[in-house]
């Protein structure tokens, strides 16, 4: 808020542009209708990014929210509003493609091509920040069927843990009891939208205090969990808006590790 990190600070910008998003995706050979909404923030050349609950922000937000100071969506906006300008404002400060330029990031190119094509493109390169040993534990918060494959093709054994889902595209039983799969983890891989629902402080307080690898895979607040490499999260993929289900040409995603790798 003292714009202590560099750049002008949060009070001294304008959220252009807040949006409210709300999509679905089958993807063919499944029987998943994954159900998303985002919050959305325009700051300037940047944006910033976070999924929610079904019903958690109202589509009125957008006339509300659009124009206001940043500062003030900090300080007053319901959480995955709060965070979405967060991560746009970190986004302004360093964008993904500059952390990139200067070797900090690595950029993945997700080919074009179908939605089944691209997804597995980028659960491959979210799984490949994984490096374990075969049969490792990997707890998997956040589901995906696409990103459990990538898991097992690596030599992982999920252990996957989702609010809304209750089993995988092969059947595994999905747990909503994110403790129980971090207290037989080896690695653990979690979504960015931990971020807006308040889960993440535990994941990072339980990796930290096992000593396990954290990668974070987020379209959720991409450059609010690279603010954690090092200090608890191992490594993290970067999808920054706009997010690779809605376009079908190449897109990009950054994928960050911390010191020491994953």
């Amino acid at each position: 808020m003292a714009g202590e990190l560099g750049g002008p600070a949060p009070h001294e910008l304008v959220a252009t542009s807040v949006f409210w998003m709300h999509h679905g995706t089958r993807l063919a050979g499944g029987d998943t209708t994954y159900l998303n909404q985002y919050a959305l923030v325009r700051v300037g050349d940047s944006f910033g990014g976070c999924a929610f609950e079904a019903g958690e922000v109202d589509p009125a937000i957008c006339r509300d929210a659009s124009g206001s100071p940043l500062d003030v969506l900090l300080r007053e906006a319901p959480r995955p509003l709060r965070m979405a300008a967060l991560d746009a404002y970190l986004s302004r400060l360093r964008p993904h493609r500059l952390a990139a330029r200067e070797g900090e990031a690595e950029p993945v190119v997700l080919p074009s091509g179908t939605p089944e094509l691209r997804a597995a493109a980028r659960d491959a390169a979210i799984a490949g920040l994984l490096d374990i040993e075969q049969g490792a534990k990997v707890a998997l918060i956040g589901v995906v069927n696409p990103l459990v494959a990538a898991i097992r093709d690596r030599g992982g054994e999920p252990l996957p843990c989702d609010l809304n889902l209750r089993s995988t595209q092969w059947g595994d039983p999905v747990t909503d009891d994110m403790h129980e799969v971090l207290s037989r983890a080896q690695a653990v891989v979690a979504t960015g939208m931990t971020l807006g629902n308040g889960s993440f402080d535990t994941i990072l307080e339980r990796c930290r205090a096992r000593d396990i690898p954290l990668i974070v895979y987020a379209q959720s607040g991409s450059a609010v969990a690279r603010a954690f490499l090092g200090s608890g999260v191992t490594a993290l993929s970067a999808e920054p808006f706009p997010f690779s289900q809605f376009s079908a040409e190449e897109t990009v995603l950054y994928r960050y590790r911390g010191v020491g790798g994953a």
